[in-house]
């Protein structure tokens, strides 16, 4: 360590009174300093520091230093302080010269010319900046060179949000930024801040020259196509990608330091968000009594927010699991104090109960959200997966039939369509639970509905957050199937999908987003490793970072999702939502099935629970055997006993992945 840095690091290492103090002496010299220097400009000639010369200097020092302190100076931490440090100063010696003035321009000190009393603070003004800035630079680089974590970086958008950027990044020890990217050729090659404004064709260039590591994109007002089409072009380029919240993310136009996040997959899937109809999320909602059930989860909670800021009566949640009940409580609370919320900590399942919540409550609406999703764990966990996503449903239609609720929504899925798993079958039947209970009324005056969906990004149990850890912690990802599809939405899509589909509906429909292509979970893995600034590791790049290794399907897991049952699905006043045409079994038939299957739940017999879905449900085909925990263990089975040969074993094989 060379004396410079070791002199640094030790006042660095100061207290901060020690600091304070200082920095007040060095102003104290300073006011001197400028005090014998304004003699010198206004006699041009050296004065000894004594007599009139004495006076000024001391005058100075007791005027600026309690006017510096009550202005502030002192609590800046002069090597994070950027320009508004210069504000700052000017708007203290503004105050300090006026006094200073009225002292030797005013009235008359005997040796001291009244020009002094403007000459003195203006110098003051250059030298107290001017130290501010030396220190800010001697330190700031002194801290840039220490941290070795710094990445060079451009911001690709020279408009409002960029300039904005940067002057927040100005003093951060994380980011570098040393220039800006724009597609507008007017502003290619102008300066910006002090930063050059370049072409995207001279990134290589830049890359090789500045060592770019990161790229920031500060475009919060483009559409996701144009957004896509930048990505496309940055992905050709071994650089990590970040990027702001949309536009509607920030408030009054302010952009910091702390909106900057990690690049959202919703930025990599090549598709818009589909916009809602104002007037469908009102219908059932507003001024109304609102029952979420399953309000903690990842669906039942962004359900919860959405409603909120519809304005319902009182919105009631229903859930089960009490960290869960408390989180969103808390958060639903802090977005509207005005609005009556309900936590209550309940099973679906339990027919009496949620009775007695309708009933007390007056609920008009009910968006059933509770249900066990994550298609490996209810495949191990049979009978709690069917009591909990068949049962509770039928517990709470029934319910809701008898309290004379208006309007019954149920959140169902893509696996619901030819399911083979348990999780889908499950779906499945609750979802002819709903259709039967519909007709099985004496009049239809409540209202029912149901929505299929894909994937939600990022939800509980989505392989998104799993990608991104395993690419923080250096690889491998692990792949199912080289050929697996999907089909995705947001969180925000599929709530608002519920409750218009919820406003849509005038019989017992179904109802699916048009959500555009499904996506190849292989080439959403390639960007999203290329985008964090890595390459992938296969036989033709053995010196990439991240490596894929294909693990096999899971048991019930498909290659591909499908949303309809039918090839005919008919159009809504939504243009993204439509309506399919499925066959459900009268209830008469079903009660029958029904009672069956919960007889053989109750006994815990699964192979019997899994023929009789089989027999409920005839598009319901497994490729597995059984691998309930408690089934295998209690038969004394191993995993080669419960395990028939998948498409792919679980070789953890390298995949080449070229596109």
């Amino acid at each position: 360590m060379s004396i410079k840095q070791q002199l640094t690091a030790s006042v660095l290492d100061l207290p901060r009174p020690a600091k304070q103090t200082i920095a007040m002496l060095s102003d104290m010299s300073l006011c001197v300093i400028c005090a014998v220097a304004a003699f010198y400009l206004r006699l041009e000639q050296f004065i000894p520091l004594k007599g009139p010369v004495i006076t000024a200097a001391l005058v100075s020092v007791v005027l600026a230093i309690p006017i510096f302190w009550l202005s502030g100076l002192y609590r800046t931490i002069f090597r994070y302080s950027g320009s508004s440090i210069i504000f700052s100063v000017a708007i203290a010696v503004i105050i300090y010269g006026l006094l200073y003035f009225c002292v030797f321009g005013l009235y008359r000190v005997d040796g001291v010319p009244r020009s002094i009393g403007i000459l003195q603070p203006m110098l003051l003004f250059f030298a107290v900046s001017g130290s501010r800035l030396c220190v800010k630079f001697i330190l700031g680089t002194s801290i840039s060179k220490k941290n070795k974590s710094t990445k060079t970086t451009l911001i690709y958008g020279a408009g409002s949000a960029g300039r904005q950027l940067a002057s927040s990044l100005d003093n951060s020890i994380e980011y570098k930024v040393v220039g800006f990217l724009d597609d507008d050729d007017r502003l290619q090659g102008q300066v910006l801040q002090g930063l050059s404004i370049y072409n995207i064709n001279q990134l290589e260039e830049l890359i090789q020259s500045k060592n770019i590591e990161l790229v920031l994109l500060a475009l919060p007002l483009i559409n996701r196509f144009k957004r896509n089409q930048i990505l496309e072009k940055l992905r050709s380029y071994k650089l990590a990608v970040q990027t702001l919240p949309s536009v509607t993310d920030i408030i009054d136009g302010k952009v910091t330091m702390s909106d900057i996040r990690e690049l959202d997959v919703n930025d990599i899937l090549d598709r818009e968000p589909v916009a809602p109809k104002q007037e469908l999320l009102l219908k059932y909602i507003n001024n109304q009594v609102v029952l979420v059930t399953g309000a903690g989860g990842s669906i039942g909670s962004e359900l919860c927010r959405q409603i909120v800021r519809c304005k319902p009566k009182a919105l009631i949640l229903c859930e089960l699991n009490e960290f869960y009940l408390y989180k969103i409580y808390e958060e639903l609370i802090a977005i509207n104090q005005k609005i009556k919320i309900v936590p209550l900590l309940a099973n679906v399942q339990d027919e009496n109960k949620m009775n007695e919540i309708l009933q007390t409550f007056n609920v008009e609406t009910i968006y059933h959200a509770a249900a066990y999703k994550h298609v490996p764990l209810v495949e191990a966990n049979i009978c709690e997966g069917i009591l909990n996503n068949v049962f509770g449903t039928y517990a709470v239609v029934k319910a809701a039939i008898k309290q004379q609720v208006l309007n019954f929504v149920l959140i169902s899925s893509d696996k619901a369509v030819r399911p083979t798993n348990i999780m889908g079958a499950s779906k499945r039947l609750a979802e002819l639970c709903v259709q039967a209970l519909y007709h099985e009324q004496a009049s239809h005056k409540m209202n029912m509905s149901m929505v299929r969906f894909g994937n939600v990004l990022e939800s509980s149990g989505s392989v998104i957050p799993k990608f991104k850890q395993q690419i923080k912690q250096g690889g491998p990802i692990t792949l199912t199937h080289p050929e697996v599809t999907r089909y995705f939405m947001t969180i925000t899509e599929a709530a608002q999908l519920v409750i218009q589909a919820g406003a849509l509906s005038n019989n017992c429909d179904v109802f699916v987003l048009d959500m555009g292509k499904s996506v190849k979970i292989k080439d959403l893995i390639y960007r999203m490793i290329q985008l964090s600034g890595l390459s992938v590791k296969d036989e033709e790049n053995s010196e990439g970072d991240i490596e894929i290794k294909v693990v096999g399907l899971r048991a019930g897991e498909k290659l591909y999702e499908e949303l309809l049952l039918g090839d005919n699905p008919q159009p809504t006043i939504h243009e993204k939502i439509k309506k399919a045409q499925d066959p459900f079994i009268p209830f008469n038939q079903l009660e029958k099935d029904l009672n069956a299957l919960q007889s053989l739940l109750v006994a815990h017999k699964v192979a019997e629970v899994k023929a009789m879905l089989e027999k409920i449900i005839d598009t319901y085909q497994s490729e597995y055997k059984i691998v309930d925990y408690l089934y295998t263990e209690q038969a004394g089975l191993t995993k080669d006993d419960v395990k028939k040969s998948p498409e792919l074993s679980r070789s953890g094989k390298v995949i080449n992945i070229n596109k």
